[in-house]
């Protein structure tokens, strides 16, 4: 029976640009050591907060070969794998080299909405061809479509290799109705900081996190402290970063993130188009909140 190894703090990585558009090759590796080094459970690779779309094919093949490569097994790695053409997903899991990674994320179709039984369907393709295990991801903000509860715990059923779920659909009582009805094998993790820790309080086992990227030993610490039942303390923890919370997403992600971790001394603001960075007065306020909270490097 395949097992769930992304538990706790897993920092949604972020591709560093130069400012001539270029990916910045050793800001990367530096990002992947400063993690580490402070905490993070394990990577999410390739996802949205990469801007994995607006990245070649070369760059991608790149980018997740050296992070497997620089990470040598230090933490596991779930590697971004999905798509809206449930043919072209399952040819790349059948094809595809997975040597180093520990798991896939899959997100729901986007743009051209299927029905729930289009969505179990296509997960349940993907379930079958994949040589790791299967994380879920619901973020209907982004694909135009909630995959209900009664779906994903269709899918946990059925499948023993769909080992957990990346829920971002902000509908706490859907979170909830997983957690309480799915199998033992089966995790939600939290795909918003927002309500990292109200998840984390109902038996949530994680977070997918943005603000992981510039604060993993923060974060967590309030992750930790969360799953231990320390919920004054981890509460204080989330408290001290809600308005960061909401800046790093008032002007899109990964604008935020990356104007904080520049700010921070540790990657250039650049972002590919059609993404561009946050505004003056969201960085103003970024940067002001890093002054406060001493976090400049």
């Amino acid at each position: 029976m395949a097992q769930n190894k992304f538990r706790g703090l897993g920092v949604a990585l972020i591709t560093p640009f130069n400012h001539d558009g270029s990916v910045d090759w050793d800001a990367l590796y530096r990002l992947v050591e400063y993690h580490i080094t402070r905490g993070v459970d394990f990577f999410c690779v390739m996802g949205t907060t990469a801007e994995t779309p607006t990245l070649t094919q070369e760059e991608k093949q790149r980018i997740k070969h050296d992070v497997i490569e620089r990470v040598a097994g230090r933490v596991p790695i779930l590697l971004g794998c999905g798509g809206n053409s449930t043919a072209s997903v399952v040819s790349e899991l059948k094809h595809g080299d997975f040597d180093g990674v520990d798991g896939i994320l899959s997100v729901c179709p986007y743009y051209n909405k299927p029905s729930q039984e289009g969505l179990y369907q296509h997960f349940k393709a993907i379930a079958e061809a994949s040589p790791v295990p299967v994380v879920l991801y619901n973020v209907p903000g982004r694909t135009g479509v909630n995959m209900t509860a009664e779906t994903t715990l269709r899918l946990a059923r059925d499948f023993e290799n769909v080992v957990a779920i990346k829920e971002a659909s902000g509908n706490i009582t859907q979170m909830d109705d997983i957690i309480k009805n799915k199998p033992k094998n089966f995790d939600v993790i939290s795909g918003d900081d927002g309500i990292t820790f109200p998840l984390l309080t109902l038996g949530a086992v994680g977070v997918i996190s943005v603000i992981g990227n510039a604060l993993p030993q923060e974060f967590s610490r309030m992750v930790r402290l969360a799953l231990r039942g320390e919920y004054d303390q981890a509460l204080s923890i989330h408290h001290r970063f809600t308005e960061l919370f909401k800046l790093l997403f008032v002007d899109g992600n990964p604008a935020g993130v990356k104007a904080l971790l520049s700010e921070m001394g540790l990657i250039q603001n650049e972002l590919r188009l059609p993404l561009v960075p946050a505004r003056l007065g969201t960085e103003k306020r970024i940067s002001e909140i890093v002054r406060e909270l001493g976090l400049k490097l």
